[in-house]
């Protein structure tokens, strides 16, 4: 999923299809945003990128954050391209990323004309680590979705528990600049049989820290122009 469809996609909720509920999950999390414990209940979150790596970085400097986080060689981390939103990637797998989580893939995306650092992803699935079982990818979820949940974002930005049509959006906020944080347990919805409630097969689970969730850096067509 790209970055503008990722983001647009978390904004939008359908009420008519029950949430599943989630398997019980381990209590700890090794995915942190920067917050002051001593603060109370107002947002202080700050969603700067992930680990090393913080919006508004080059390529270059990415990679060096890749290499501090994940002691990674830079042959590990591949590059690649949305040719759709014409912006610039990285990726690597790190396994372990969540404590016994399984392998997941970081990708880092650089805006089409800033080429800066304006989104990282973390994305568990099959195709990451053909292990991964589906009371996993609900364990990863909620572990998550309950550390986002007292991690300090603004309040009237937060959104939890609401239903796709794609999957379910575990957590969304924004610190008080506008950076987000979406979680999202993305699979198909299958009828249980039960009086119409339905049950999510999960496929993925994706994680976004975005720079700029309502104006994205990435191509588009300018108005008129066709």
């Amino acid at each position: 999923m790209g970055v503008a469809a990722a983001l647009l996609f978390a904004g939008t909720a359908f009420a008519a299809t029950p949430a599943p509920t989630p398997a019980p999950a381990p209590a700890s999390s090794a995915i942190s945003a920067s917050a002051d414990p001593s603060a109370d209940s107002v947002a202080v979150v700050g969603v700067t990128g992930f680990r090393s790596a913080h919006f508004g970085m080059t390529e270059a400097e990415v990679k060096a954050a890749i290499g501090k986080d994940f002691g990674v060689k830079a042959d590990a981390i591949q590059a690649g391209t949305n040719a759709a939103e014409r912006t610039q990637l990285l990726s690597v797998p790190v396994p372990d990323l969540l404590p016994g989580g399984g392998t997941a893939v970081v990708s880092y995306v650089f805006g089409y004309k800033t080429k800066a650092l304006i989104q990282v992803g973390v994305s568990w699935s099959a195709a990451t680590d053909p292990s991964i079982t589906d009371a996993e990818l609900y364990a990863d979820g909620e572990v998550l979705r309950s550390h986002f949940a007292t991690a300090g974002y603004k309040p009237d930005t937060v959104k939890t528990g609401l239903v796709l049509p794609n999957g379910l959006l575990l957590f969304r906020g924004e610190d008080a600049d506008g950076h987000a944080t979406i979680l999202i347990l993305q699979g198909t919805f299958k009828d249980t049989g039960n009086g119409g409630q339905k049950t999510l097969k999960p496929v993925s689970l994706a994680l976004l820290y975005a720079a700029d969730p309502q104006s994205p850096d990435v191509f588009k067509v300018a108005p008129g122009q066709f």
